[in-house]
C-alpha cells in the first residue's frame, strides 16, 4: 500500500478528480472499521486497538528487543516491522501503533538525550535559555530514512489493517527538554513559562515543526492515521493549555491536515477535552478519567477512542469483560467509536486478557 491508497490528494470541488478520490476514499473505510470511525461512520464493527499494544507485556516483544535499547530499536527498520506487527497477529486489533519513541526526532536531530530503563527520557543538557532553542534544528527527512523504510515494510504486511503514525506533542516533549527528565510537578517548565514565554514559545514552536515533520513523513511513507500524544498536558489548567499548549498542538497536526485521519489523546485531560479538540484532530482520544457518555456530551460530533482503564485488565476475566461491556455502552453515545484503553498497556497485562477484550469488542458490536 502507498500513502496515496490511504489518502488521495483533494482535488478543487465538482472535478472528475475529486469524485474518484471520495470513493476511493468510501472503499478503503469500507474494508477498514477503524478508518470508517475516524471518519465519524460506524461500519461493521466498533474497531479496538491499544495503546502500547507492542510492548513489554509481550513475550515476543521481550525476546526481540533482548540486548538492544530501545532508541536502536527504533533505529532498525526490519525490528520495527516485527514489533509492530506482533499484536496484530496475536491480537486481531484493527490498526496497529507504529513502534517508535516520542523522543526518536529529537534524537535524529543531535539533541543528547536517552532513554533510561526504569526512568524514561533523559536529557544531557537541559533547555534553558535562547542558545538552547537554537539547538532545535528542522527535522529532514534524510534524519530519519529507517522510519520511512519501516513504515514501507509494515504496510506491505498489514495489508488493509491500517497502520497509525505518531508524534509527542510540542508540550510534553518540551517538558522533557526543560526538566531533564520525567517530573511529576513540571515545575521547572512552567516557571519558565511564565517567566519567559517568548522563550518558552521559541522552544515550542520549533518542536511544532518537528513533530509535524515527523508525522509527514510517517503519512508519505504509508500511515493510514497519526495519533499526536500530550502525555503531560493534565498538568495544565485549561488556560495555560490554551496559552502555551493550544496553539502548538495546532501546528503539529496542521503537518498532515486533509491527509489522513487525526487522533489526539492526553493523559488527565476531561478538563481539557474541548479545548484539545480544537486543534483540528477528528478523534478525541479519551482517558479512563470520565465516562465516554460525559465526554461525548462535551464534544457533539466528535469520534471518541477510549476508554478502558489499563488496571481492569489484571482484573479476573469476569470483571474485566463487565467494564469492557460498559465502555462499549458509555461510546454509543458518540457518532464513532474506537475502542481503546484509557492510557497504555501496562507491562504486566496478561496477553490473553487483552485478546478477551478483542473478541469481545468484535463480538458485542458485530450483533
Amino acid at each position: 500500500m502507498s500513502a496515496t491508497s490511504h489518502a488521495p490528494p483533494r482535488s478543487r470541488p465538482g472535478s472528475a478528480c475529486q469524485d474518484e478520490s471520495v470513493r476511493t476514499d468510501a472503499a478503503i473505510r469500507s474494508r477498514s472499521p477503524f478508518l470508517a470511525a475516524c471518519h465519524g461512520e460506524r461500519s461493521g464493527h466498533v474497531p479496538v486497538w491499544f495503546m502500547r499494544q507492542a510492548g513489554r507485556s509481550l513475550p515476543e516483544y521481550r525476546e526481540a528487543r533482548a540486548g538492544t535499547s530501545m532508541l536502536e530499536a527504533c533505529r532498525t527498520p526490519e525490528l520495527v516491522c516485527e514489533i509492530t506487527m506482533q499484536p496484530v497477529r496475536r491480537y486481531g486489533v484493527d490498526a496497529a501503533i507504529f513502534f517508535s519513541d516520542i523522543v526518536v526526532p529529537l534524537a535524529a536531530i543531535g539533541v543528547d538525550i536517552e532513554i533510561v530503563p526504569g526512568v524514561g527520557p533523559v536529557v544531557a543538557e537541559p533547555f534553558r535559555t535562547e542558545a538552547d532553542a537554537e539547538r532545535l534544528r528542522n527535522l529532514d527527512p534524510c534524519d530519519v530514512g529507517y522510519i520511512t523504510e519501516a513504515v514501507g515494510l509494515l504496510t506491505e504486511e498489514l495489508g488493509d489493517t491500517p497502520l497509525i503514525g505518531f508524534a509527542g506533542a510540542p508540550f510534553t516533549l518540551a517538558s522533557y527538554l526543560i526538566e531533564g527528565g520525567p517530573s511529576r510537578d513540571h515545575a521547572k517548565t512552567k516557571a519558565l513559562m511564565r517567566s519567559r514565554p517568548d522563550l518558552w514559545h521559541a522552544i515550542a514552536s520549533r518542536l511544532a515543526a518537528i513533530c509535524g515533520e515527523f508525522l509527514r513523513i510517517q503519512v508519505e511513507a504509508g500511515a493510514s492515521a497519526v495519533q499526536l500524544f500530550d502525555s503531560w498536558a493534565g498538568a495544565l489548567s485549561e488556560a495555560d493549555y490554551r496559552r502555551f499548549a493550544l496553539p502548538h498542538s495546532t501546528a503539529a497536526l496542521m503537518g498532515v491536515a486533509e491527509s489522513v485521519p487525526r487522533i489526539h489523546f492526553g493523559v488527565g485531560t476531561a478538563h481539557l477535552l474541548p479545548a484539545m479538540a480544537e486543534t483540528g484532530a477528528e478523534v478525541s482520544g479519551v482517558d479512563f478519567r470520565i465516562p465516554l457518555d460525559q465526554a461525548a456530551a462535551m464534544l457533539p460530533g466528535k469520534t471518541l477512542q477510549g476508554n478502558l482503564d489499563p488496571a481492569a485488565v489484571l482484573a479476573d476475566p469476569e470483571p474485566l469483560l463487565d467494564e469492557v461491556d460498559r465502555v462499549i455502552e458509555a461510546g454509543r453515545a458518540a457518532p464513532a467509536h474506537i475502542f481503546n484503553l484509557g492510557h497504555g498497556v501496562l507491562p504486566d497485562s496478561d496477553p490473553d486478557q487483552l485478546a478477551r477484550i478483542v473478541d469481545r469488542v468484535h463480538e458485542v458490536t458485530s450483533r
